[in-house]
Formats: C-alpha cells, sequence, structure tokens
C-alpha cells in the first residue's frame, strides 16, 4: 500500500507541471479535475488502510491477546500460589510457541540460599545451599509432551543429582491425559502444587508428613498416570488414576530402576474446583500398595499399606488457608498385626496491602504421630509451629524468615529455631 502513495505523488505532479506549462483545453481541464478528485480519493483509502491496522493493533483487547503470554512469563506476581499459576502459563506459553518446530527445549530454573541456627545439641548455624532446580519442558507434537525435573543438592563430599520428574504425557483432550514416568504421587495437595522449588511456596520448607526425603508419604511415584476433568457443571471435577512400583526397598524412595516385588501399586485422587467459589479446592486420595523389605525378621519382611488422606484449601492470598491429613495403615501380612499412622498440618496466610503487597505473614502448624507399635517406619512423632514472613523482593525473588517450635518425643525438649531463606526463579 505505501509504494502507491509515491507513485500517486508524481502523477499527481506530472498533471500540475503540465497544467503550469500550457493552458489546457476546455475538454481536457474536465479530465485534470476528475483525475485530481480520483488521486485523493485513492490518497485517503491509503491512509486509511494503513491507520485501521495500527488502531486494531493498538486497541486494549487485541494488546491484551497478544501480550497475555510474554506477560504471564516475564511478569508473575509474587506468592506460591501464583508461582504454581506462573508455571503453569509459562508451560502453556512455551508450548504453544514449540507447535510449529518439534522438538523445542525450554528450559527454567529456581534456586535458594538458607541460614538456619537452633537450640539443638549437636547441631552448628550456619549458611547452606538449597537445591539448584532445572524445568526441562519440549513439545514432541501437538499432542504429546516431555517435562523433566533435575535437582543439584550439596552435599558434604559434593554434589548429588537426583531426577525428580521425568515425563512423557499425550493430552486427548480435556478429560483424558496419559503419561508415563517419574511424577509426584497425586496424594493430597501440596505434593502436586509446590513441587521443588521454594518460591512455589509460602513457606521455606515443605510440611514433615511429605518432606523430600521423608517416608510418611511416597512422594514419586514411577508408573503410568491418567488425569483430566469429569463433566460435572459448576462442581467442577477432576481426577488422577495412576499404576506403578510404589516403594522401594528403601521405602522413602519409589522402585525407579523395577519394582522389588510383582505386586503393583496403585492411587487414586479425586478434587473439586467449585466454579462460583473461584480458588477453593477440596479432594480425597487413596493410595494402595505391597512393601517388601529387603532384610527378612522373625516378623515378616512384607506389608499390605493403605493411605487415606483429604485436603481442603483456599488459594487466594487474602487469605491463603492450607490444610490436609492424611492416615497411612500398615498390615503385617505375616503376623496381621495392624498400625495407623496419622499426621496432618495447617496452614495459614495473608498478604497485606501495603508495600505494594509485597508482605505476607504466615503460621503453620503441623502434628504427625506414629504409635510404638509401629513396625514399618522409625519414629515420625511431631508437634511444630512455624512463624514467619515472606518479603517479595521482585516477581522472582524473594526473601523469607521463619520462627520455629517443634517437639519430637515426650521425652525430648523443645527445640528452637531462626530460619533465613532467599529463593529464586529464572
Amino acid at each position: 500500500m505505501r509504494l502507491r502513495v509515491p507513485v500517486l505523488a508524481m502523477m499527481l505532479f506530472v498533471v500540475c507541471s503540465a497544467r503550469a506549462q500550457s493552458p489546457p483545453p476546455p475538454d481536457q481541464t474536465e479530465q485534470i479535475r476528475i483525475l485530481l478528485e480520483r488521486v485523493q480519493q485513492l490518497e485517503k483509502r491509503v491512509a486509511d488502510l494503513e491507520t485501521k491496522p495500527a488502531a486494531a493493533a493498538e486497541s486494549p483487547v487485541n494488546v491484551a491477546a497478544v501480550t497475555k503470554p510474554e506477560m504471564a512469563e516475564a511478569a508473575p506476581p509474587p506468592g506460591p500460589v501464583q508461582g504454581h499459576q506462573h508455571e503453569t502459563a509459562e508451560t502453556q506459553a512455551s508450548v504453544g510457541q514449540m507447535e510449529v518446530h518439534y522438538p523445542s527445549l525450554q528450559i527454567r530454573g529456581f534456586g535458594d540460599v538458607n541460614f538456619s541456627a537452633t537450640d539443638q545439641k549437636g547441631t552448628n548455624s550456619g549458611f547452606n545451599l538449597g537445591q539448584l532446580d532445572l524445568h526441562l519442558a519440549s513439545a514432541l507434537s501437538r499432542k504429546v509432551t516431555y517435562f523433566g525435573e533435575l535437582t543439584f543438592n550439596a552435599q558434604p563430599t559434593g554434589y548429588t543429582v537426583e531426577v525428580e520428574r521425568s515425563i512423557i504425557r499425550y493430552d486427548y483432550n480435556d478429560f483424558f491425559k496419559l503419561s508415563f514416568g517419574r511424577y509426584h504421587t497425586p496424594i493430597g495437595y501440596w505434593n502436586t502444587a509446590f513441587h521443588h522449588g521454594a518460591w512455589l511456596q509460602t513457606t521455606i520448607s515443605r510440611p514433615d508428613m511429605i518432606r523430600i526425603g521423608g517416608s510418611f508419604i511416597p512422594v514419586h511415584f514411577v508408573g503410568f498416570l491418567a488425569e483430566g476433568n469429569i463433566p460435572s457443571g459448576g462442581a467442577g471435577l477432576s481426577y488422577n488414576v495412576g499404576v506403578g512400583n510404589g516403594r522401594g526397598s528403601i521405602i522413602s524412595r519409589p522402585g525407579d530402576a523395577g519394582d522389588n516385588n510383582s505386586n503393583r501399586a496403585w492411587v487414586a485422587n479425586l478434587y473439586s474446583r467449585p466454579v462460583k467459589l473461584y480458588g477453593l479446592q477440596m479432594g480425597i486420595s487413596v493410595y494402595r500398595d505391597k512393601i517388601t523389605l529387603p532384610i527378612v525378621t522373625a516378623t515378616g519382611n512384607e506389608f499390605r499399606e493403605w493411605i487415606s488422606a483429604a485436603h481442603i484449601v483456599w488459594t487466594k492470598e487474602h487469605p491463603e488457608f492450607l490444610a490436609e491429613f492424611a492416615n497411612v495403615n500398615h498390615k503385617n501380612i505375616l503376623t496381621n498385626a495392624i498400625t495407623n499412622n496419622q499426621a496432618y498440618y495447617v496452614q495459614v496466610a495473608y498478604r497485606l496491602p501495603w508495600f505494594e503487597k509485597s508482605l505476607k505473614p504466615y503460621y503453620r502448624f503441623e502434628h504427625t504421630h506414629t504409635p510404638l507399635s509401629e513396625q514399618l517406619f522409625t519414629n515420625q512423632n511431631l508437634v511444630g509451629s512455624i512463624l514467619g514472613l515472606r518479603y517479595d523482593i521482585t516477581n522472582y525473588a524473594s526473601f523469607k524468615t521463619e520462627y520455629r517450635n517443634t517437639k519430637r518425643l515426650p521425652t525430648d525438649p523443645r527445640v528452637n529455631g531462626a530460619f533465613f531463606q532467599t529463593d529464586f526463579t529464572f
């Protein structure tokens, strides 16, 4: 369109020059007038055509539609719930960018640095380097994607590398998605909402019942998982159903290299996100497994495990409320002895309206009980309180400070501690 403007101007210049050099005949005067009108009309049309696309591009609706993925990736709001939404939006944006070229690897990361000091005997205060967590995402086709998560963990003799998640997923539609690999066991809420990046969660640490490296609830699972939405109107029902290896010979780890018995574990999770109560989620989970220990004792080495759990959360930050409960039932296959272990936590937080909403105080109470007759778990009793404050330095980094008061056994003294963390995403 823009190339026509000089041509029209040249035509006008030639016509005007010819008119100035010699008076045109009467019949040519009318032709020149008509020609000039047509030139003016064409110039007006060209101007209109050049103006409309620019106006459309600058309209609020189109600007929002074009910039929304970039804004979601470049400027996520602070806080754990928003952090989790940032990860989801980031994944969607990455997949959208990779739809043309397959595969196309996208990398995101998390990290943290910590300082702790407690009055527990035998412990030293000081700094420690937390996890360096890398997320790897790649679309392999329009419906097939790969996701991986690697963590680098500081140890006294060096660093260890752990494959936290390695998943290939087929998205048939919103109601059925099938994935294979190593993923976080969908028991309760926290374990699949806040993953390994400390920046994603409000607090410095996870609840003890779902602690990384802990054994109360199996944090990881190797197998396949089906998930999706359930047509339910305003109830907003969704599900997860999986079958896999379950716990390994070390019960805090899954059977990455293969199961240690011929019995598969399975897990089912059903939760609701009511449309009219945005931010509310309620759910129940069930987990079934057969555990085989590597050492045979007089009472045997095989146990049946039933885990039942429930959660209710309000993910908005005015206030934020998280609560989970789990019962872990163990039955000795040889002696039929049955034990039940319970754990729960309640966490509340509120993002203050001052200082550009960068401050978020929080409190968490948690309790774990294992009976003296428990044959599989070592003692995991805990009564603890955490009082803390999160300060979002930017949309990509935060500073957290916590006071903790915990007690394990009735005969143990209470332990008081101060903990500090700076965490970030990149």
